[in-house]
């Protein structure tokens, strides 16, 4: 097994999905014991195959007294063994490839002197990752999280997304101005064989990003492997534009 790149930080807890509702909430049956608990969910998205009622599922515990929802959902179970686990929270994609970033796990973008978080690439657009060298310039990166799997293809978006739209429309006008630009797509899940946009999800993100490939937008697509010690870094996914 390869080294864990993030660890979970928090106390984890089982349970089992009654539902998700109002997009940040769900109901929990906990395990042991059987309680019921309303938790925080960390995703906007429409978690299509990731949200099915008495799906197993993993909760971290804040302990924040403070919070009105304490626990968060992080994963849900969609396949069998140690590594069954797709990963729901959307915060954990950009701490996982900043760890690979800082590694040099991504061989497509090692070899940059310096990284940036959350760089501001124009008015009013941030992108999650700059890297920069004097030799070779910037490659601006984005970082997008992928839960949908359907008969072994991944998809990308799971819902409508204007923003991710326009973040491709970003990255596109980086690459006319003579910078490597980069959508990331990190499949949280172990049970895809290939990526493709997901078209019947949202038709003009597909379009834009095929258009954007074609003017120089490079697309990376890896997966990483979630168990209750953490996610490591399982490999290159295939990406069929078509």
């Amino acid at each position: 097994m390869q080294d864990v790149l993030v660890r979970f930080d928090k106390p984890l807890l089982k349970g089992r999905l009654i539902r998700r509702y109002k997009r940040f909430l769900a109901d929990i049956t906990l395990a042991p014991g059987g309680e019921t608990v309303t938790v925080h969910v960390p995703n906007s998205g429409s978690m299509l195959t990731v949200s099915d009622p008495g799906s197993e599922v993993i909760l971290s515990d804040s302990r924040n007294p403070s919070r009105r929802f304490p626990l968060s959902l992080e994963m849900v179970r969609v396949a069998d063994g140690e590594f069954g686990w797709a990963g729901v929270n959307t915060g954990l994609p950009n701490r996982f490839v900043e760890a690979a970033l800082r590694v040099g796990k991504i061989p497509e973008l090692s070899g940059y002197e310096s990284l940036r978080r959350e760089a501001g690439a124009e008015k009013g657009s941030r992108l999650d990752f700059l890297l920069e060298d004097r030799r070779r310039g910037q490659c601006w990166v984005e970082v997008k999280n992928v839960t949908l799997v359907q008969n072994r293809t991944a998809f990308f978006p799971d819902a409508v997304t204007l923003r991710g739209r326009k973040h491709l429309e970003v990255l596109e006008r980086l690459v006319s101005h003579g910078a490597r630009a980069v959508i990331f797509f990190l499949v949280q899940r172990p049970d895809c064989e290939i990526l493709r946009p997901a078209d019947h999800v949202d038709p003009e993100y597909g379009e834009t990003l095929r258009r954007v490939i074609k003017k120089g937008v490079e697309v990376l697509a890896y997966r990483s492997s979630l168990s209750l010690e953490g996610a490591v870094l399982a490999g290159p996914v295939p990406f069929e534009a078509a």
